[in-house]
């Protein structure tokens, strides 16, 4: 399939109203059943079947069986930044009319801290990646984010786990934030970011939510670790 037609497939897969619903239900990194997303989307489940079918299809969802059981989730990392970044140019485009309107959701505590598929997003980690690229850990270049030598020593004393240069995902990379329209830290290294914030207490997932609250505990070692070099 030729890249145009390619991208104008899985643009119409995600023009759907009740499609792109699913998509931000999944957001999270969570996997859910059917009838838990055709809930998210207000649809019937007959016809979140067909929805879901149509987003397996474009390669945007991937479905496990568990028992007599499916579970569906965002195919990739790369998926869940697609949508993020289409999420940002929504609210700019409304902000055309509302000048003044909030960008990112609503929440304060959801533009705070919270999940983008499996990497920290919002206020918090837009400050860690601008203060990582002021300590010289992160190089930005024109390519795209690099680790530096300096930067995986100091980041590995964090407790936060270096990217596998085995895997095929990126180990970094730049990854637009819905409601600070400036990057955060996705690819590997922000999903190993997230999973050494929960394991160390310094954040909690909010139940039913993509928000992350931050602990007391964590707010300060946060702090420490935005602090210039």
């Amino acid at each position: 399939m030729r890249t145009e037609h390619a991208l104008a497939d899985i643009a119409a897969a995600i023009g759907d109203p009740a499609r792109a619903l699913m998509l931000v239900a999944l957001l999270d990194g969570r996997s859910r059943s059917a009838g838990e997303l055709a809930a998210a989307a207000g649809v019937a489940p007959q016809t979140a079947s067909t929805h879901l079918a149509r987003l397996a299809a474009a390669a945007l969802i991937a479905t496990e069986k568990q028992g007599r059981h499916r579970y569906h989730r965002l195919a990739s990392g790369e998926v869940a930044e697609a949508v993020e970044a289409l999420l940002g140019l929504t609210d700019g485009l409304a902000s055309r009319s509302r000048p003044r309107s909030l960008l990112g959701p609503r929440d304060a505590a959801l533009r705070h801290a919270r999940t983008c598929y499996d990497h920290l997003a919002g206020e918090l980690a837009v400050a860690l990646a601008d203060a990582w690229q002021r300590n010289g850990w992160i190089a930005a270049q024109p390519q795209g984010w690099t680790l530096t030598a300096n930067g995986g020593e100091r980041i590995a004393r964090l407790g936060v786990a270096l990217p596998d240069p085995s895997r095929r995902r990126p180990a970094l990379r730049p990854c637009l934030d819905w409601s600070e329209r400036r990057p955060h830290i996705g690819g590997q290294l922000g999903a190993n970011l997230l999973d050494a914030c929960l394991a160390q207490g310094l954040l909690r997932r909010r139940r039913n939510s993509r928000g992350l609250d931050v602990t007391d505990a964590g707010a300060r070692k946060l702090r420490e670790w935005s602090r210039p070099d």
